[in-house]
């Protein structure tokens, strides 16, 4: 049975798993230095270049993230290096909109190949729930990758609310926990890549954005 993951008490306060990083050696805090340095930003499909306007920005502030999304469909490579097994942990949170029905959307990538070409990524959207879907190969194919009828709830929050998403990869399996709860997992051919967040159209904040490597 895998262990699902769980939180750490200190002092009376709380902390999602990735965020007790600070007290826990291994962790590596992957937030950009100024002008999203430590980050490249490639277009969706990589064909495309990216926009002259920068959507990304750092908030040093109060440690986040921001993409406005509006300036079209990329994702942020975290050029670091590539990882094979890790647990990476994001927290987000789509600023809402008033506009009927809005699809929030977005993405925390891993295992991609250096241009996108092959990506794995744990879906956010704050309605129908996480779950990990892709471009990679199955059986040595090119294939399109979808959990999202496998998924095993949706414990997503809503728009305006942090989420906590934790990627772990060890070997071929791959899992994603929602806020604590196990949400979607499955076993990929694709054994090591690069770690990245996508921009697809609305405003999200990330936070905590850490990896640490596992044996």
């Amino acid at each position: 049975m895998r262990r699902l993951l769980s939180f750490v008490f200190v002092s009376g306060l709380s902390f999602a798993p990735g965020v007790a990083a600070a007290a826990e050696a291994g962790w590596i805090d992957m937030l950009p230095g100024p002008n999203v340095a430590g980050w490249t930003r490639i277009a969706i499909p990589p064909t495309k270049p990216v926009s002259d306007k920068q959507q990304w920005s750092v908030d040093s502030a109060s440690h986040t993230l921001i993409c406005t999304g509006d300036q079209g469909h990329e994702w942020l490579r975290y050029d670091a290096r590539q990882f094979d097994n890790f647990l990476y942990h994001v927290e987000w949170r789509f600023t809402p909109i008033d506009t009927p029905n809005p699809h929030y959307n977005s993405g925390v990538f891993f295992r991609n190949d250096k241009d996108g070409v092959i990506w794995h990524q744990a879906q956010t959207d704050s309605g129908s729930g996480g779950y990990i879907f892709g471009q990679a190969p199955v059986n040595g194919e090119s294939s399109r990758i979808n959990l999202a009828k496998d998924r095993k709830g949706k414990f997503e929050k809503p728009a305006g609310e942090w989420n906590l998403y934790d990627v772990r990869c060890e070997g071929r399996h791959c899992s994603l926990t929602v806020n604590g709860q196990l949400s979607s997992e499955g076993d990929f051919e694709v054994l090591k890549g690069y770690l990245g967040l996508e921009a697809e159209g609305y405003l999200i904040t990330f936070r905590e954005i850490r990896v640490k490597p596992l044996p």
